[in-house]
């Protein structure tokens, strides 16, 4: 085993639970490949201590009995193609969760959380199922804080507000952390449907156009309601 993981309620995601990037980002840490896949199995606890370990080839976090996370190296990776930084900072005004959003409060993209508080990335549409914002952070981020910018912006390019979503697996590489005080745009894409599974794809790029991170999610169609 190897140790505890605790999820801090600044970073939530939905109320009462982690942000799911984040959360998986933080796992993600334990794991010594250029390329991670994290599936959450159940809604990360906040504020509680997950214990790490190994499970049937997986790193995995649990709370008892309870599998949360697991994660193991991932596979390639097609980044979603960029815009410049000023169309993607036009696009943010047209952000739609600016007038409809199921997890206000959410780390990443909560129109709740103040400047130095959340990463406030509001993204917009740049195309058919397509959005783009900027995103400059304030300070020095580590990981699991790359893992959340590289989050929502998939799921609000897949309609996030007329259907709430939440994550059900990650697949992230960093390729660079990225820097403070310089301006980065942060792409989604909704690449497919199938049920209540929605696909997307996450990047980000420096204001020079060099690629940050990119990821692939699956995400779950839910009731917000189950999870605020």
């Amino acid at each position: 085993m190897r140790g505890d993981l605790v999820i801090p309620a600044r970073f939530r995601g939905p109320a009462r639970s982690g942000n799911g990037g984040w959360s998986a980002g933080a796992l993600a840490s334990y794991v010594d490949a250029p390329v991670v896949t994290v599936r959450l199995r159940r809604p990360p606890p906040l504020d509680s201590p997950l214990t790490v370990g190994e499970q049937d080839g997986w790193t995995v976090a649990t709370a008892g009995a309870d599998l949360v996370l697991q994660a193991r190296p991932g596979g390639a990776l097609t980044p979603v193609r960029p815009v410049d930084p000023s169309t993607a900072r036009a696009a943010e005004a047209s952000f739609p969760g600016l007038s409809s959003h199921p997890f206000p409060g959410c780390f990443s993209c909560g129109t709740e959380r103040g400047a130095g508080d959340g990463l406030r990335i509001f993204p917009g549409p740049v195309g058919p199922d397509r959005v783009a914002a900027t995103w400059t952070p304030d300070h020095d981020v580590d990981r699991p804080v790359t893992w959340a910018a590289l989050d929502c912006a998939g799921a609000w390019a897949a309609g996030m507000a007329e259907r709430a979503m939440v994550l059900g697996e990650f697949t992230a590489r960093v390729d660079r952390l990225p820097v403070a005080d310089e301006e980065h745009v942060v792409l989604g894409e909704h690449r497919a449907t199938e049920g209540r599974k929605v696909f997307t794809a996450t990047s980000a790029y420096s204001s020079n156009g060099e690629l940050v991170g990119t990821t692939e999610a699956t995400w779950f169609l839910v009731d917000p309601d189950a999870f605020n």
